[in-house]
């Protein structure tokens, strides 16, 4: 499923920077709304947005911003009819709240796009399945959750439906990607997972406020310099709307109940006299001030473990649930919510990990016997406590962590050993890329592991995000053609000596796994994937060929059918769709994946030594190394063309790529 041109259904503020984002991307979009008015508004937003993004480019003068924003904005048409619908291979609605608005909206468009379209809601909170109720095509209809606001924000929450199929999820992950976004996956659940846990925890502030009668001033500011949210409870409805945070309040407290949820009087109170937030003027503060009556100062610090431990509780009911994955949680609230450790805030689970899952289990408990059951610890925490699973301190927790050996502590990557059983860690932040320091390291561990009497060795990532983005491009343009044919040559000998070696290789895919990252998960004997894993070979969208193998181990893996079109499509594939296509042995939850790769390291690490040898190369035999060979010399010659100088360029410069075919 390709998107070549998308729809966006309601031109407020929302719809507006929704077609901007799409229209950024270089796709074609219809802006459609009943009110031409907000049409005209919404093309104003999307012009004004792109105008003060593009403004922000140093050596970009006035005149070429504003021709470049005359450009992108002449990508999206105004409509208030359903014109120009009849082609479109996506459709975005971004109507108002209501059910039975956007089911009306649904039951249209169901009639005027084609089959083969996908239909989205950017709904916040309301039944995706629902929705899909009004269409004869439930199965291409998917939540595409944009958060506020929607030109700036990262994430986009991709909710599944009932019957939303694979298919479906997997096109509006990479739509997301091509938006530049970062999409996170998540069941039909009220709330979702970053307004679910957000607000649960957001509940515990506001009802200690009203409670005590707090100054709202000191809520937020006990909040943020305590380093456990961005931006205060009362500032950060005001700047969202507070009309939108009541509904999605309110929708939270009739699906899950007030020991849950919570929503604030004086919120209901502002919405009925008009006083939205910052769209309006003001809401909970005016010029700065704040409205509310509430004078006593909050006790930071049992307001700070107050809203921790309600993160914590929600993220674990979310998880438990099976409405999202660890990974999705916390990357949706690091995304979604700012809670990001670059900024010395944690996200739940990493949180728990960090400080101990046993220490967070004592403070749960003690919490519920002074504030009653909704501090009561979620089940799956009490059995992770229980299998000694206690975070970073154990070396597991809801993520892995590493505990590397002595003498091979340091690198990107670093090796642990257990028994006759090793982990190779990859540790190169951000994204673990493939560079010619990586490979050199792999080696190091390899020909260490190959000589020391392990049996079976994983290859995990040290973060808890992804395995690996691929090859670092930034190095790759600094080698010649003679650099670069030498890094492809260490690189393929060494994947080359572990699939010969008689020592099994377990994959342990957690996250994105691209380019040579996934290459390096196809020389292993065996991939497991985490359920947030996603598998690509994105090179084609840089001018350039795989060089790790891609064209020759994935067909091996996957048949020459769908490698031909992941190799030429460069679009990912999900976890299980890699289990299905033969790419991953299987497919685990997130926070069980090194146990089971562990597992497979053990069961294979018991076979004969020899015969697991002639085993690995007899079945690798049939013409490898020449398909191998005639890759290397592809590689380096579309590697030296105009053609990926220019696609390496158009991607570290985030645009669209001019292809001259030399």
């Amino acid at each position: 499923m390709f998107v070549f041109k998308a729809a966006v259904v309601g031109a407020g503020t929302m719809g507006g920077e929704i077609a901007q984002a799409i229209a950024a991307a270089g796709i074609p979009v219809v802006l459609k709304d009943v009110d031409r008015r907000r049409v005209d508004a919404g093309l104003e937003r999307a012009r004004e947005v792109t105008a003060r993004r593009l403004g922000k480019r140093t050596g970009m003068t006035r005149e070429e911003v504003d021709a470049a924003t005359d450009e992108l904005v002449g990508r999206i048409a105004g409509a208030t009819t359903y014109d120009g619908f009849g082609d479109v291979d996506l459709v975005v609605e971004a109507v108002p709240e209501r059910i039975e608005v956007k089911q009306a909206v649904f039951a249209e468009l169901d009639v005027v796009t084609p089959g083969r379209a996908i239909l989205a809601s950017n709904t916040s909170a309301l039944s995706v399945s629902e929705i899909a109720d009004a269409t004869s095509r439930p199965d291409r209809v998917c939540g595409l959750h944009f958060f506020h606001p929607a030109s700036v924000m990262a994430l986009l929450e991709v909710v599944e439906g009932d019957r939303t199929s694979p298919e479906t999820v997997t096109a509006a992950i990479n739509f997301a990607q091509a938006i530049r976004k970062q999409p996170i996956v998540s069941a039909d659940a009220p709330g979702f997972v970053v307004n679910r846990i957000l607000v649960a925890a957001l509940s515990e502030a506001v009802r200690a406020q009203e409670d005590g009668g707090l100054s709202i001033a000191s809520v937020d500011a006990g909040l943020e310099e305590r380093h456990v949210a961005p931006i205060g409870p009362f500032a950060l409805m005001d700047r969202l709307g507070l009309d939108t945070v009541l509904g999605v309040g309110e929708h939270l407290l009739a699906a899950y109940g007030p020991e849950r949820f919570h929503v604030h009087e004086g919120l209901r109170r502002l919405v009925g006299e008009g006083r939205l937030g910052a769209k309006t003027g003001g809401g909970f503060y005016a010029d700065g001030a704040p409205r509310l009556p509430g004078v006593a100062e909050a006790d930071a610090d049992e307001l700070a473990e107050l809203f921790t431990l309600k993160l914590l509780v929600e993220a674990c009911l979310v998880l438990e649930e099976g409405v999202a994955q660890s990974r999705a949680i916390d990357l949706g609230l690091m995304a979604g919510a700012g809670l990001d450790p670059r900024r010395g805030i944690l996200p739940p689970l990493l949180r728990a990990d960090v400080e101990g899952l046993d220490v967070m289990l004592a403070d749960l408990e003690q919490a519920a016997e002074r504030h009653g059951e909704r501090f009561a610890p979620p089940g799956i925490l009490r059995r992770l406590v229980a299998q000694g699973r206690l975070g970073q301190k154990s070396g597991q927790g809801f993520f892995p962590w590493p505990r590397p050996d002595k003498g091979f502590a340091d690198g990107p990557v670093t090796l642990e050993t257990r028994g006759d059983l090793a982990i190779a860690w990859l540790r190169d932040p951000p994204a673990n890329a493939i560079s010619p320091a990586t490979i050199e390291a792999l080696r190091r561990v390899w020909d260490h592991v190959a000589g020391s009497g392990v049996r079976s060795l994983v290859i995990a990532s040290g973060n808890p995000l992804l395995f690996s983005a691929g090859a670092d491009l930034k190095e790759l343009t600094t080698l010649d053609g003679v650099g670069a044919s030498a890094f492809l040559e260490s690189a393929n000998a060494l994947l080359g000596d572990m699939a010969d070696g008689d020592v099994m290789t377990i994959a342990a895919v957690n996250g994105i796994a691209y380019g040579g990252g996934c290459e390096l998960a196809m020389a292993c004997d065996v991939r497991i994937a985490a359920s947030s894993a996603l598998f690509a070979q994105p090179e084609i969208g840089l001018g350039l060929i795989p060089g790790f193998g891609g064209t020759q181990r994935l067909a091996r893996l996957v048949g020459a059918s769908k490698a031909l079109e992941m190799n030429l499509t460069g679009d990912a594939i999900t976890g299980e769709e890699a289990f299905e296509f033969g790419l991953a042995a299987q497919v685990v939850d997130d926070h069980e994946l090194l146990d089971a790769a562990l597992a497979w390291a053990r069961r294979l690490a018991g076979q004969a030594p020899l015969a697991v040898a002639r085993i690995k190369r007899v079945s690798a035999a049939a013409d490898l190394d020449e398909g191998l060979a005639a890759e290397q010399a592809a590689f380096a010659e579309v590697f030296a063309s105009d053609d990926a100088e220019e696609g390496i360029d158009a991607f570290l410069g985030r645009r669209r790529p001019r292809w001259r075919g030399r």
